[in-house]
């Protein structure tokens, strides 16, 4: 497997169907593109390497070789997530928690970008294939808002924004414990955790990193923080706050012993602020906890002792 490509096995389910529609179903791509997999020999399974009309066997084993991300073709499909606002160049989302934002190994369909895509179907002549429209992303396990483009132009101003530190971005963040100054920032460099490969951590010789924080209440063992990014490094503002001692709640990958009932992170995107792409015009957007994250604060406070 050359480098840049990613091994997926799919595990047969239906008897007698076409191997390219089940691959297609299966990765989340278009049924050409799944053709073209079988056509490259891409494709291994019973017997060897099979042709696109070969047909499933259920409880089989099909390797993939897939190529690399960028030239993937995705197949549009409906995912869940809101929309705050839109107009032709691009698009305010809350995504929900739980929503991947673009395919990865594990992860080939059901993504956000495939929902943009059926949602948005211009979005297709955008040149990134794999993540049209996106130019920043929010974790798994992370919901909020989202800004996309639906347009290249809008795409690339959006992209020169973000590095220039032009979006403002807050998150509301559960930390546990009492963090002790109202307020602070947080710069210990982020690279991948060399004792974890699925982490990240602060890293002597890792990427510089940029968290800015202040506490709007304490209650019972847990602070209620309002985290700004001036940097976008992965995991960042978990990363920061477990370093700090005190991991969000729910987040048991960096340490946090409370608030798994939630089934996710405390961790919500609620402030999105850039100028407008194409128009310069100021937008700002605002967005209250999701559902799970209101209903969830008032047992974790009560139940948390203080720390």
């Amino acid at each position: 497997m050359a480098e840049g490509e990613a091994l997926e096995t799919l595990m047969g389910d239906e008897e007698g169907g076409r191997l390219d529609v089940f691959l297609s179903h299966g990765l989340g791509v278009t049924r050409s593109f799944a053709q073209r997999l079988l056509k490259e020999g891409r494709v291994e399974g019973p017997g060897g390497r099979l042709r696109p009309a070969a047909k499933v066997l259920p409880g089989a084993a099909y390797r993939v070789a897939l190529p690399e991300p960028e030239g993937m073709e995705i197949e549009p499909e409906p995912a869940a997530f809101g929309v705050v606002y839109e107009d032709r160049d691009l698009a305010v989302i809350d995504k929900p928690a739980g929503l991947v934002v673009h395919p990865a190994p594990g992860h080939w369909r059901g993504t956000l970008v495939h929902g943009l895509l059926w949602r948005y179907p211009e979005m297709r002549l955008l040149r990134n294939r794999l993540r049209p429209g996106i130019v920043h992303r929010l974790d798994a396990t992370t919901s909020g808002l989202m800004v996309v483009a639906r347009r290249q132009e809008a795409m690339e101003e959006l992209q020169r924004m973000f590095q220039a530190r032009r979006v403002t971005k807050e998150y509301l963040a559960l930390a546990q414990g009492a963090l002790p100054s109202d307020r602070g920032t947080l710069s210990g460099p982020i690279a991948r955790d060399p004792e974890n490969p699925l982490r990240m951590a602060v890293v002597e010789g890792g990427r510089p990193a940029l968290t800015g924080y202040r506490v709007l209440w304490r209650r019972g063992g847990a602070s209620l923080t309002v985290c700004s990014l001036f940097t976008g490094r992965t995991h960042q503002i978990r990363v920061h706050m477990a370093a700090l001692g005190h991991p969000l709640f729910g987040d048991a990958l960096y340490g946090a012993s409370r608030g798994r009932e939630l089934g996710r992170v405390f961790l919500h995107s609620w402030c999105l602020a850039f100028p407008h792409p194409v128009t310069g015009v100021p937008l700002s957007f605002r967005l209250p906890l999701p559902r799970e994250l209101r209903e969830g604060l008032t047992p974790i406070v009560q139940n948390t002792p203080n720390q």
